[in-house]
Formats: structure tokens, C-alpha cells, sequence
């Protein structure tokens, strides 16, 4: 595709979720209460976008993504919560 077939084909699906990701941050620094280590990662994630260079989307996925090598020896029973805490 060219690049104005992108913008044509994906542009508008793409700006309504930027502007539903402000209103996300707005409502989440409105909120009372402590501080989060989802909105951590979603904050460095957001940092990746603003380059140039490929492998953005690779990036934020790691800014999400658990870091760790070694395998743990049994899970906790937690649920997936969408990003890595290193608190456990």
C-alpha cells in the first residue's frame, strides 16, 4: 500500500482510539487513589510512539511485557492484568 492508502484506509479508525486513550488517561489521572504500575507501562508505551524509526509496535509490547528469563516454578492464580508488574 502506499502511504496515502494507509491514511485513506486507516486514519479515522486510528485517530478515534488516540482520542479514546486521552480520555482513558484523563479519567485515570482525575481518580483518587495510588499510583499503578498499569499506568506505568501504558506511559512508557506511549513514550515509543512519538519516534520514527520501525519497531514501534514491538516496543510498546515490551513496555508491557515481562522482562524476566527465568521461568517461575508454579503460577499464583492471578489473572492477566495487561501489563508486567515487578512487585509479582
Amino acid at each position: 500500500m502506499t502511504r496515502q492508502q494507509v491514511l485513506d484506509q486507516y486514519f479515522i479508525e486510528t485517530r478515534h482510539k488516540l482520542i479514546d486513550i486521552a480520555a482513558f488517561l484523563d479519567r485515570a489521572d482525575r481518580a483518587e487513589g495510588e499510583a499503578d504500575f498499569r499506568l506505568d507501562a501504558f506511559r512508557t508505551a506511549i513514550k515509543e510512539l512519538s519516534g520514527k524509526k520501525p519497531g514501534r509496535a514491538e516496543k510498546v509490547l515490551l513496555a508491557f511485557s515481562d522482562p524476566t528469563t527465568k521461568p517461575i516454578a508454579k503460577a499464583h492464580g492471578k489473572g492477566a492484568c495487561g501489563a508486567w508488574s515487578a512487585k509479582g
